[in-house]
């Protein structure tokens, strides 16, 4: 595995006021790769979904933490990772399924088929009672 250039970890309670600080960091983090606002605006609403997903499904009627790593790679990949300690997701598979939702009716199960089509690629690793990972991959244009 390829050495960083540049990371940075935050972490913050599941309230979600939280959802638009962690946008918002996550953003002023990737500046530095002087992307695209079209590119940066993809990989925020990402990352919007993935920590919707953890404050909305992870901690459902519970406090919890929710982390994010960024990580810089030559190139202008950018890798982060939103992770949660919460309930899990029983079938990462199906749950991954557009419309597919266990929020209700007003969720529309959308959140990984957008973070997908914003990033070149989604992983998500999740263990029932113990969290869920979301990873996204992105490589920005660089305008050298």
């Amino acid at each position: 595995m390829m050495k960083p250039l540049n990371q940075v970890q935050i972490s913050f309670p599941s309230n979600s006021v939280n959802e638009g600080f962690a946008r918002a960091a996550v953003s002023a983090f990737l500046a530095q790769l002087d992307p695209t606002v079209a590119d940066l605006s993809d990989l925020k609403t990402a990352v919007s979904e993935a920590v919707t997903n953890a404050i909305l499904h992870g901690y459902r009627d519970s406090l919890g933490t929710v982390y994010i790593t960024v990580k810089l790679f030559p190139e202008g990949k950018a890798v982060v990772r939103v992770r949660d300690k919460g309930r899990g997701i029983p079938d990462v598979k199906q749950a991954m399924e557009p419309l597919f939702t266990t929020g209700g009716e007003e969720r529309a199960g959308l959140g990984f088929a957008v973070m997908k089509s914003f990033c070149d690629s989604v992983r998500v690793t999740s263990t029932p009672g113990k969290g869920t990972s979301v990873t996204l991959t992105k490589r920005f244009e660089t305008r050298g």
